[in-house]
């Protein structure tokens, strides 16, 4: 029991993944989240207003089974199959996290300076909130999927397009990691 409590490694996780993905390409189906929300925004009636959004949403419904499921799934795992620890991070990552003004640093997964209702419901919280919304957004709609769509399905797939996508992701992940985070959330 205490291994399904605790994260899968990568050799259980990484096949399992590699097996849907088979399953999806023999089925001529793409896995990605951000699908989804066009799907969503086109049963609802976007379609009226623009030409994007003018597709035969019925053809890609069997994606919303993934929404749904990343929902339950989620659920089950945190009720059902957590053991409450911590995933011990570096001591190296800790010490920057503390460095940069986040308290329980270690404690939890997550920053609660980031990751809760009062850090959201601040101001700074809000516009940050909003600002990273409307540029995962773009990003999302400029690079033509999200990073699961591009990560996942693309690179298994070999689309060159793809890749250079994965390897933006990684770029800006970076920069936003070792720059920006750093200076928004620095202790003055």
């Amino acid at each position: 029991m205490e291994s399904i409590l605790n994260p899968w490694p990568w050799y259980v996780s990484g096949p399992l993944i590699s097996v849907v993905m088979a399953l999806l390409l023999y089925f001529g189906k793409t896995f990605g989240m951000s699908s989804n929300l066009k799907t969503l925004c086109t049963i609802i009636g976007a379609d009226k207003f623009s030409s994007f959004f003018k597709t035969n949403w019925k053809e890609q419904s069997w994606n919303l089974t993934v929404v749904v499921g990343a929902i339950i799934g989620g659920f089950i795992a945190v009720q059902f199959l957590s053991n409450d620890s911590v995933t011990n991070l570096n001591p190296q990552t800790i010490t920057e996290l503390k460095e940069m003004g986040f308290k329980n640093s270690g404690a939890t997964l997550v920053p609660n300076e980031m990751y809760s209702l009062e850090a959201i419901s601040s101001p700074k919280g809000l516009l940050l909130l909003i600002i990273g919304g409307l540029l995962v957004g773009f990003g999302t709609r400029y690079a033509g999927g999200c990073t699961s769509g591009h990560a996942i399905t693309g690179l298994s797939s070999l689309q060159k397009p793809s890749l250079i996508a994965v390897i933006g992701f990684f770029i800006g992940g970076l920069i936003m990691a070792n720059f920006i985070l750093p200076y928004i959330f620095k202790v003055s």
